[in-house]
């Protein structure tokens, strides 16, 4: 039943953040993007506000450690609040195939920040080859020549967005806290609209110039609720469930959703190169789910043999009468 729960929340966090970099690009087009990205979270801070009304108490949402609010202010501060300044304004100047490219470079941002912060989490040859050739696969999905071209301009910032989130799964995981995934969620988005609307203020943006048609509309709805609530629950009882490392991976499957995103909605096609980058990318996966098994294999192995050990000395007594 676990595994199901974290392939449901792999599959709908990749098919929503998938659709942000299409929903993000459309409403740039209307709006200022930390103010876009304020009222973004403005919606989703009300949605949660009003599930956590409905559906948890006072005591599911009391930090009670310091590695609770240590984890809050991560998942506003950098997993969701920082993230996503960095990511709207890059887009800006870069489409949408290659924010999600860099973007994909979060599940290798992770594995560096996860051996720093975390103990026993060094990388083995193969999750690492895994790695690296789900990230060509998905530079091959978007078009390799995009990032040698004038659309890669906010790539640096991009490139800040996919590190912040990284750095922020890991340092959750390594606060420990007692805290849900939904009460953190709740927290952590309002604390990123505060960020939002401060750094949008420091950029000199007004909403006097702000025009909302429905294109926009429905780009801050998506956004909004689907990107800017449900996503995050998703995202956050993934990492809580099989590690920010794993987790991260879902990066890897939202260039996919942004392409196919673009041919159905924005009418862009799919080339050879692209399909190459589908199967490419699945090879990554394979590799990684067999550096998985083989840990959980590793891990079953050393459990029962010290068992054995366990079992031998408590029989040693017996033997001697």
């Amino acid at each position: 039943m676990s595994r199901r729960r974290h392939a449901g929340a792999f599959l709908l966090t990749a098919l929503l953040f998938g659709g942000t970099f299409v929903a993000v690009k459309a409403g740039l087009a209307y709006l200022p993007p930390l103010t876009f990205l304020a009222i973004r979270f403005d919606v989703g801070a009300v949605v949660l506000a009003g599930y956590a009304a409905t559906r948890l108490s006072w005591s599911d949402l009391r930090p009670r450690t310091a590695g609770d609010v240590v984890a809050v202010l991560a998942t506003g501060g950098l997993v969701v609040g920082l993230t996503n300044a960095l990511l709207f304004v890059g887009q800006e100047s870069t489409s949408s195939g290659v924010a999600a490219i860099v973007f994909s470079l979060n599940p290798i941002l992770t594995v560096a920040a996860a051996a720093v912060l975390l103990p026993g989490r060094r990388p083995t040859r193969l999750g690492l080859l895994g790695t690296a050739l789900g990230l060509v696969g998905v530079i091959l999905v978007a078009g390799p020549t995009a990032l040698l071209t004038g659309e890669a301009a906010g790539v640096p910032l991009l490139v800040g967005g996919a590190a912040s989130i990284a750095l922020g799964s890991v340092v959750i995981r390594w606060a420990e806290p007692t805290l849900s995934t939904t009460a953190r969620t709740v927290w952590g988005v309002p604390l990123a609209a505060l960020l939002s609307h401060g750094l949008a203020v420091a950029a000199g943006e007004s909403l006097a110039s702000v025009t909302l048609p429905p294109t926009a509309l429905v780009a801050v709805a998506y956004v909004g609720v689907g990107s800017g609530a449900v996503a995050y629950l998703a995202y956050f009882a993934l990492v809580d469930g099989v590690g920010p490392r794993r987790a991260n991976l879902v990066f890897y499957a939202v260039p996919v959703v942004s392409t196919v995103g673009g041919w159905a909605l924005l009418g862009e096609r799919i080339g050879a190169t692209a399909l190459a980058g589908f199967a490419v990318v699945a090879a990554g996966f394979a590799l990684l789910v067999a550096e998985s098994v083989d840990r959980r294999r590793l891990q079953r192995l050393v459990y029962w043999h010290r068992e054995g050990e366990r079992a031998e000395t408590r029989a040693e007594p017996r033997r001697a009468d």
